[in-house]
C-alpha cells in the first residue's frame, strides 16, 4: 500500500531525529512520541516541521519529560521546539505543568511557559503545591522553575503571592522576592524577601516583614516562622505586638499555642496601658498569666507624678492584669526617682494598692536624709499618682549629715515611723515608741548653739525642702542642749546608727552596679544568607530572549524588563 506524502516526510524526519546529528548528543534530542498531521512552512518557520492534532494530542518526550499540545513548531537542526494550545508538560510523578504556550530548549533543558501557567508539584506523600503564574522558566537541567510577573503557590496551609518567585525542586522551597504575602485563616504575613519551605511550610525572611495574627503582631528585618503552628523568632530590629504590651530586642522568640514570647539582648518591653517600659538583656513573656520575667541589667520604668521611677533587681517579675500589676525585684534591689532612691534585697510593688515594700535590710534616700529600718513601705495615691505615705516598721532611724560642719550626724530613732507627703515632697515625720534625738542647733548666723539630746515617747519632725524645718517632742521629753565641747565624740550617736552615704544612689544609673555594667551579651545565631542568582544566570533573567530561533513573538509576550532588586548579602549571626 501506497503511504501519503505527510506520512513519508514525517517517516524521514523521525528517522533524521532519532540517529540525529553529530554535534547533538543523544541523550539530548527531542524525540517525537506522536506527529499526528504534519506540514512545513519556510517562509514564516524556515527548517521547522509543523505538527498539529489529530484524535489525540501531538506529544514529545526528553529526557524522563512527556509534553503534550495542540500544535508544535520543532526545529530539528537546533532541537528546539514551541508548543501551542493546551500544553501540558509532565515530568515524572511529581511535576505537571500547564499552560498556553511553552517553548523549549532541549539542548539546555530550559523552558519558557506563557498565558495560564499552572505548575503542580508533589512535596510530599500527600501533599501537593500548585503555582500560578502568566510567564514561567522551568530549569529542568537545575530544577528549578522562577517567575519574575507576580505568582500565586497554594499548598496545605497557606496561599501565598509575590511579584519574583523562585522554586528549587529537589529540596522543595521557593524564594519570593518583592511584596510577598500570605494569606492564612490565622494569620497575614507580609515580607519583601522570603524562603519557604513546601515540606514543612517553615518560612525564612529577609527584610522587612510583618506577620499579624489575631491576638498578635510580629515585625522583624530578619527571622524564621513556621507557619503551621504559628512559632518563631527575629533576629534584627524585631518587635512583637502582644495582648497590652510591646516586645523588642535583638532577638526575640515567639509561639502562640503556649502563649509565650521570650527576648535576648537589648530589650525593652512597653506596658501600652500603664505606661512602664521594663528593659533587660533577657525576658520572659507569659501571655496567658499576663506576666513579665526579666533579669540581666534589668530595670522597669513608670511615672510617678510626671518623674519616672526606675526600678532594678537582679530578677524582675511584672505580673498581673493591667489594673493590678505587680512589680517584684529580687536580690540586691534599687530605685531612684528624682528626689527619692532606696536599696534592700526585694522590692515589691502593688498597682491597685499604691504599695512600694522595701523589705530586708532597706534604705530610703529622700533628699540628704536616710531612713532604715527592718522594712520600709511607701503609699501612693492611686487616683492622683501622688505619693501618699511613707512607713519604716522596726528599728526607725533617720540620719542626715549635718550641712554646715559637715562632720556630726543629725539623728532620729524609734520603733516606728511614719511619713507624709504633699505635693510629692515630704512635710511630716511621726517617731513612736522609744524615740530619741541627736539635733545640732545654729542660730541666724549659722553658728552652733549646741548639740539636742533627747529622749521621749514620740517625735513630730517638720521638714521643708526635704530639710529639718521644726522639732516637737511628745511625752515626758527627757534631754538637753549640750555644748559641743561638753558632749563627747563618742555620745554623739545614737546606738543602732549606721552611715551609708556613700551606697546613695544618685542618678539613674547608679542603680547599676559593676557586674550589671559588665554583662557580656550572647552572641545571636544568624539565618543562613538566602541563595543568591549567580551572574550567568542574572544575565539571562534579564534578557530571556526566545528559545526558539526565528519564531514570532507578539508584543504581550516580549521580554519585560527584569525587575529583580539585587540581593543584598548579609552577613548572618554574630549581632550584639
Amino acid at each position: 500500500m501506497l503511504r501519503s506524502l505527510p506520512t513519508i516526510l514525517l517517516s524521514v524526519f523521525v528517522i533524521g531525529f532519532s540517529f540525529g546529528q553529530d554535534s547533538i548528543p543523544e541523550k539530548k534530542q527531542i524525540n517525537i512520541v506522536h506527529g499526528a498531521n504534519f506540514t512545513k512552512d519556510e517562509l514564516n518557520f524556515p527548517g521547522a516541521a509543523i505538527f498539529s492534532k489529530d484524535e489525540r494530542q501531538v506529544q514529545f518526550e526528553h529526557e524522563g519529560a512527556d509534553l503534550w499540545c495542540d500544535i508544535a513548531i520543532h526545529y530539528l537542526k537546533e532541537n528546539r521546539l514551541r508548543a501551542i494550545g493546551n500544553v501540558r508538560l509532565k515530568q515524572g510523578d511529581s511535576v505537571t505543568m500547564t499552560s498556553g504556550k511553552i517553548d523549549y530548549d532541549g539542548n539546555t533543558k530550559l523552558a519558557k511557559a506563557f498565558e495560564s501557567v499552572i505548575l503542580d508539584s508533589k512535596t510530599s506523600e500527600t501533599g501537593n503545591m500548585t503555582l500560578t503564574t502568566d510567564t514561567l522558566r522551568f530549569d529542568r537541567e537545575k530544577q528549578e522553575a522562577y517567575y519574575q510577573d507576580s505568582g500565586t503557590i497554594i499548598d496545605s496551609a497557606n496561599t501565598l503571592n509575590s511579584k519574583i518567585g523562585r522554586y528549587f525542586m529537589e529540596i522543595k522551597k521557593f524564594q519570593f522576592l518583592d511584596s510577598v504575602h500570605i494569606d492564612n485563616p490565622q494569620y497575614i504575613l507580609d515580607s519583601e524577601q522570603l524562603d519557604y519551605y513546601t515540606t514543612s511550610d517553615n518560612a525564612y525572611m529577609y527584610g522587612p516583614s510583618t506577620i499579624t495574627g489575631q491576638t498578635y503582631k510580629i515585625y522583624c528585618e530578619r527571622g524564621f516562622y513556621q507557619t503551621k503552628i504559628e512559632q518563631g523568632y527575629g533576629i534584627k530590629n524585631t518587635r512583637i505586638d502582644y495582648n497590652n504590651r510591646i516586645i523588642e530586642g535583638d532577638s526575640v522568640y515567639f509561639d502562640k499555642a503556649t502563649e509565650f514570647a521570650s527576648a535576648t539582648n537589648n530589650i525593652t518591653v512597653t506596658d501600652t496601658i500603664n505606661k512602664a517600659v521594663t528593659r533587660a538583656h533577657y525576658a520572659e513573656v507569659f501571655k496567658a498569666k499576663d506576666s513579665v520575667f526579666a533579669t540581666k541589667r534589668a530595670v522597669t520604668i513608670s511615672l510617678v507624678e510626671q518623674d519616672s521611677l526606675y526600678v532594678h533587681g537582679d530578677t524582675l517579675m511584672v505580673t498581673g492584669p493591667p489594673n493590678n500589676r505587680i512589680v517584684r525585684a529580687f536580690r540586691n534591689a534599687k530605685f531612684f526617682k528624682t528626689d527619692m532612691s532606696g536599696k534592700c534585697d526585694s522590692i515589691h510593688s502593688t498597682e491597685k494598692t499604691g504599695l512600694i515594700q522595701l523589705v530586708r535590710n532597706p534604705v530610703l534616700w529622700n533628699g540628704e536624709n536616710q531612713m532604715t529600718g527592718d522594712s520600709i513601705h511607701i503609699i501612693s495615691n492611686v487616683k492622683t499618682e501622688q505619693l501618699d505615705s511613707l512607713k519604716v516598721l522596726e528599728n526607725a532611724f533617720i540620719v542626715s549629715l549635718d550641712s554646715i560642719s559637715k562632720t556630726g550626724y543629725n539623728q532620729a530613732k524609734g520603733v516606728d515611723l511614719f511619713g507624709k507627703f504633699k505635693e510629692n515632697e515630704l512635710k511630716i515625720i511621726d517617731l513612736v515608741k522609744n524615740t530619741e534625738v541627736i539635733y545640732y542647733m545654729y542660730n541666724d548666723d549659722q553658728e552652733l548653739i549646741g548639740i539636742n539630746k533627747t529622749i521621749c515617747s514620740a517625735i513630730r519632725i517638720t521638714m521643708a525642702n526635704n530639710d529639718v524645718e521644726d522639732l516637737t517632742f511628745k511625752i515626758d521629753p527627757d534631754g538637753d542642749i549640750f555644748p559641743e565641747k561638753d558632749l563627747p565624740t563618742d555620745s554623739r550617736k545614737l546606738k543602732g546608727f549606721v552611715w551609708r552615704g556613700d551606697e546613695r544612689i544618685l542618678t539613674k544609673n547608679d542603680i547599676f552596679d559593676e557586674d550589671d555594667n559588665n554583662i557580656e551579651l550572647v552572641v545571636i545565631r544568624g539565618i543562613d544568607n538566602p541563595i543568591d542568582i549567580d551572574a550567568e544566570e542574572e544575565e539571562r533573567t534579564k534578557n530571556p530572549g526566545d528559545p526558539v530561533n526565528n519564531i514570532p513573538i507578539p508584543d504581550d509576550e516580549a521580554p519585560k524588563p527584569n525587575k529583580r532588586p539585587m540581593v543584598q548579602k548579609v552577613k548572618a549571626a554574630k549581632m550584639q
